[in-house]
């Protein structure tokens, strides 16, 4: 459920398949690059996030989803942190209240440009008018692996792209 179980995850795996020295240095490797991500990002200003990963139903993710562990690492907040179910379905009436400053995603699209397609349709909100739809590749950030840090870096890329926007 989190960032940091991938590391001992991959020691024991590691050790039972034989090749703990191996894993031993993924697990180390994978605990400095998070840990670079932390220094660089965490401290920074909060960027409001609504990750979808889904869009009819639109469905999102709460606090202790691990992809809500990459949005505080990169310095963002999740605007559905507080829901209980960790995968919820929400109406876009819910997003517009939460008031995202970017909507990252990309399970329900099959590249960045159709994925920001999806959000354009609201434009006519006032709300959603100047927030961005970031693409996230699926395979970097929905499944527990180490490949969650290419995720994590593309959702960090994505925040900083927002701040400097912001600016």
């Amino acid at each position: 459920a989190t960032l940091a179980a991938i590391p001992p995850l991959l020691r024991a795996v590691g050790s039972l398949a034989g090749t703990g020295v191996v894993a031993r240095i993924a697990a180390d490797e994978f605990e400095r690059s998070i840990a670079a991500l932390r220094e660089r990002y965490g401290a920074r200003r909060t960027v409001r996030v609504f990750y979808e990963i889904w869009h009819t139903p639109l469905m999102t993710v709460n606090g202790r989803h691990m992809i809500n562990d990459v949005i505080r690492l990169c310095g963002g907040s999740n605007v559905f942190a507080g829901l209980p179910t960790l995968t919820p379905v929400v109406s876009l009436e819910g997003v517009i209240a939460a008031q995202p400053e970017v909507v990252l995603g990309g399970s329900s699209a099959t590249s960045p440009d159709e994925f920001a397609a999806q959000w354009r349709r609201y434009e006519g909100f006032v709300k959603l008018r100047n927030v961005n739809a970031m693409f996230v590749d699926p395979d970097h950030i929905q499944r527990q692996t180490p490949r969650i840090l290419e995720g994590a870096r593309t959702v960090c890329g994505h925040l900083e792209k927002i701040r400097a926007s912001r600016r």
